[in-house]
């Protein structure tokens, strides 16, 4: 198998930066694409379990749009073959700490998230 094809990685890294813009903006339209409309697609974040990709619309939907500024930090990008690709960064989002993994599958319809994970880190001093 091939890792890191030059052309399908700049193809993960555009709609990597493509769903950056649509968060940080609240493009919850573009949000609700990216992610595959498939019963089984799943999105664990750091105080939710959405569980199929209506859970993850009407909780993009519902999300304020205040605050959602961030900063990269430490992302990985790696597509394996044509058609399969993780996505793994941390960001700092005010005094917050966190990472994102996102599990990328190319579909007819295009490159769709299938299983996004979002946790936050403990504040300093705070680690168990």
């Amino acid at each position: 198998m091939d890792i890191d094809i030059p052309e399908v990685l700049a193809e993960m890294q555009a709609m990597f930066a493509e769903y950056e813009r649509a968060l940080v903006t609240n493009d919850v339209v573009v949000l609700q694409e990216l992610f595959r409309k498939d019963a089984r697609t799943l999105r664990y974040g750091p105080a939710e379990n959405l569980l199929g990709w209506e859970m993850i619309a009407a909780f993009r939907a519902g999300r304020s749009p205040v605050g959602l500024e961030r900063t990269l930090q430490n992302t990985v990008i790696t597509t394996y073959g044509r058609d399969f690709a993780t996505a793994n960064t941390e960001f700092l989002r005010g005094s917050r700490h966190g990472r994102q993994s996102q599990t990328w599958v190319r579909f007819p319809e295009g490159w769709r998230i299938a299983a996004a994970h979002v946790s936050l880190m403990p504040a300093p001093g705070n680690v168990p």
